[in-house]
């Protein structure tokens, strides 16, 4: 069985509720005592146990049950404003009305507590069956995305291997090198990846915020692209203000929100990158014209492992975007999916911006930052 122990605030409510209630209901029943008999004053005080119990425990309750007996001694029970009881039956409902208050505040302080404890196991449930999925995916990233670059590179270490004694012509030597290399990039990313997800998740991301020029941290997310960088459309105002963020971390969201507009744009229409400069701020759009996203799945793509219902894993195990919006926040931004007008998806990236100017050196970017 679940411990579960009541907030310090709660128990504290429940000593107030305990000492003030059986007072106040007193001063309520003291007019009224011609026309209230002695049955009546015990149910009333009763509840005040019930409230107090409710509120901060047994222990509270306890404290209501004694004040109350107390009180309807002195103030309810002939003769009044003494302590001692002429009756004996009055004696007897005073005694018995102690016993039943700490019946009743200890069932409803049992209750009470497996309420919660139903309440914590149905939460911590939750939190397993949440940490089964992400594991499931894990592993299914694991089985394919995080498999599939490192096979590919043994295949042309191998083939490199199996060929060193015979005669390899230069180019298809060089074919086999740059076949491994780009899978072990790809593995590099996927596994930068997961391990930024996880620190942004566990808070302990390192963010180094800086006045930074957007037009260098562009080119540089571009350049780190290679050949496909030069496919997207880039129009940036030259007045465009000073951001503030952290540049290797934004030039990562950039290049992730590129190849992903990259991805999905027809080759006709190659995405662009526009900026806008709004009072405080500067949102930077990556427009593309592909199948855009339907509105009731904009938040979904943003959580990890979410690729639309795309069942092969060729293009990632979907952290991209949700990786895209933890560093923006992060940063201080924000990144939201809005339409694209005639089709598509544009992703807005908002940024603070200054007024002030560079000093100094600039704040540079590097892809292996």
């Amino acid at each position: 069985m679940l411990s579960v122990r009541r907030p310090a605030r709660s128990r504290l409510a429940g000593f107030l509720f305990a000492v003030a209630l059986p007072w106040l209901l007193t001063a309520a029943l003291t007019p009224l005592r011609p026309h209230v008999n002695l049955i009546s004053d015990i149910l009333l005080f009763l509840l005040t146990a019930v409230v107090a119990a409710l509120a901060g425990g047994l222990l509270p309750a306890l404290v209501a049950a004694v004040l109350a007996s107390v009180l309807l001694n002195y103030y309810f029970t002939p003769p009044l404003h003494t302590l001692t009881i002429d009756e004996p039956g009055n004696a007897l409902a005073l005694l018995v009305f102690v016993l039943v208050a700490m019946l009743v505040s200890g069932a409803v302080d049992q209750a009470a507590r497996r309420t919660r404890q139903r309440d914590r196991a149905e939460a911590e449930s939750r939190i397993l069956a949440e940490a089964n999925r992400v594991r499931t995916a894990l592993l299914a990233a694991v089985g394919h995305d995080l498999r599939t670059p490192l096979a590919a590179a043994k295949a042309s270490v191998s083939s490199l291997l199996s060929t060193e004694e015979a005669r390899l012509a230069p180019a298809d030597r060089r074919e086999l090198l740059v076949a491994a290399d780009e899978s072990l990039d790809r593995l590099t990313a996927l596994v930068d990846n997961l391990l930024d997800l996880s620190r942004l998740q566990a808070g302990a991301m390192p963010v180094r915020l800086r006045r930074v020029a957007l037009d260098e941290v562009v080119a540089a997310a571009l350049d780190a692209m290679g050949p496909a960088g030069r496919e997207v459309r880039v129009e940036l105002p030259e007045t465009l203000p000073v951001v503030v963020a952290d540049a290797g971390l934004l030039e990562r969201v950039l290049v992730n929100l590129a190849d992903n507009a990259l991805r999905h744009s027809p080759h006709t229409r190659p995405p662009m990158l526009a900026a806008t400069s709004r009072p405080g701020r500067v949102e930077l759009r990556l427009v593309d014209h592909g199948p855009g996203i339907p509105s009731a799945d904009r938040d979904r793509v943003f959580l990890p492992f979410q690729r639309l219902g795309d069942t092969d894993n060729t293009h990632g195990i979907g952290l991209g975007l949700a990786l895209c919006r933890g560093l923006a926040e992060a940063m201080g931004g924000r990144l939201e999916p809005r339409d694209t007008p005639g089709g598509g998806l544009t992703m807005v990236l908002a940024l603070p911006a200054t007024d002030e100017p560079l000093t100094g050196p600039r704040e540079r970017t590097g892809a292996g930052r």
